[in-house]
C-alpha cells in the first residue's frame, strides 16, 4: 500500500483579503548587509502580522543545514525553535492587506512549493507581489543606497520605476526567480528590488539598505509603510564605517573613485540605471560574496 499523501501546507483560518500585496523574504539567498531581514523585522511588528499558513518543514527543509535551536537552562532543555516557513497576514499603516512569505528558503520541492504559493496567492486575489534582496556592489556608503529590480516578462514595464542593472546576467539563483516567472504566468504582476549595498560592508549590518527596500516596496506598491527608525540606524552605521576606512588612504581613495561614478550617473535614487554598475561588475561582486560566504 502506498503511503498517503500529506499536506504541504496547513491553512489556520479563512481570511478575508482585499486586494492584497504579498511580500517574499525568505532567509537563506541573497541578502548582502542583512537588507532584507532588517525590513523584514522592521515591517512585520509595525504590520501586526499573525500566521496565515504554515507549511511542513520536514517536506521543504534539510533539518541539517538549517538545525533548530536548543534552549538549555542548567543543563535542561527547555524548547527546541524549528525553522519553518509561514505567510503571515498583516496591514499598511492605511489598513490595507498585506501578506508576508517569510522563513527559510526551501531546500527541496521547489515545483511543489512554487506552485503552493502560485495557487495561494491567486485564491486570494493578491494583486501584485514583491520579493526583497539585497546584493553587494561597488559603490560608495556616502551616497543614497539605489535599488535594482528583476521581473518576468509579463511585469517589465514594472521596471522603469526601480531601474535595472544593465546588460547581461548569469548567476546562481535562489527561489525568488522561478517564484518572479510562475507568477508572470498566473497573470499576477510581480517585481523583486534589490539593494545594492557597499560590497565593502556587505557583511554587516546595512540599515540604509533596508530602509531603501521598504521606500522601494511603499512606491511600488502603494502601501503605507514607515522606515523612519531605520534612516536614524543608517545614519549611525554611516558615521561607524566612516571611522572604520578613516586612516587607510587605500580606502578612502576607493571611496572617492566610487563617489565620483556614482555622481557621474543620472537618475533619482531609486533609479538604478546608468553607468554604474555594469553586468561583468556585479558578477564578480556577487561571486565574491558567495565565495567569502561559503568561507
Amino acid at each position: 500500500m502506498s503511503p498517503i499523501p500529506q499536506p504541504i501546507y496547513e491553512l489556520h483560518h479563512e481570511a478575508k483579503l482585499h486586494a492584497p500585496v504579498l511580500v517574499v523574504a525568505l532567509e537563506g539567498w541573497m541578502d548582502a548587509g542583512m537588507g532584507a531581514g532588517t525590513a523584514l523585522a522592521t515591517l512585520l511588528p509595525a504590520s501586526s502580522a499573525e500566521p496565515l499558513v504554515t507549511f511542513d518543514a520536514d517536506h521543504f527543509l534539510d533539518q541539517r543545514a538549517r538545525r533548530p535551536l536548543t534552549k538549555i537552562t542548567d543543563g535542561v532543555i527547555s524548547e527546541i525553535t524549528w525553522p519553518g516557513i509561514r505567510i503571515e497576514a498583516g496591514h499598511d499603516l492605511n489598513g490595507a492587506d498585506v501578506l508576508y512569505l517569510v522563513g527559510a528558503e526551501p531546500d527541496f520541492h521547489w515545483r511543489s512549493f512554487i506552485a503552493a504559493v502560485v495557487e495561494l496567492t491567486v485564491g486570494w486575489g493578491v494583486r501584485m507581489v514583491v520579493a526583497l534582496g539585497a546584493f553587494p556592489a561597488p559603490a560608495p556608503h556616502t551616497r543614497p543606497v539605489r535599488l535594482a529590480a528583476t521581473a518576468p516578462p509579463s511585469s517589465a514595464q514594472m521596471l522603469e520605476r526601480i531601474g535595472v542593472v544593465q546588460g547581461e546576467l548569469e548567476v546562481p539563483t535562489g527561489i525568488h526567480a522561478p517564484l518572479e516567472l510562475a507568477f508572470g504566468e498566473a497573470g499576477v504582476p510581480a517585481i523583486s528590488l534589490w539593494a545594492r549595498v557597499p560590497h565593502y560592508v556587505a557583511a554587516m549590518p546595512f540599515p540604509e539598505s533596508s530602509a531603501a527596500l521598504i521606500d522601494g516596496l511603499s512606491a511600488v506598491s502603494g502601501l503605507a509603510l514607515d522606515s523612519t527608525s531605520l534612516r536614524a540606524a543608517a545614519d549611525a552605521s554611516r558615521q561607524t564605517v566612516d571611522g572604520l576606512i578613516a586612516g587607510n588612504s587605500d580606502h578612502l581613495a576607493m571611496v572617492a573613485r566610487l563617489e565620483q561614478a556614482v555622481d557621474a550617473a543620472e537618475g533619482n535614487p531609486l533609479n538604478a540605471s546608468g553607468d554604474l554598475p555594469t553586468g561583468e561588475e556585479i558578477a564578480a561582486e556577487f561571486e565574491r560574496y558567495l565565495r567569502d560566504e561559503g568561507q
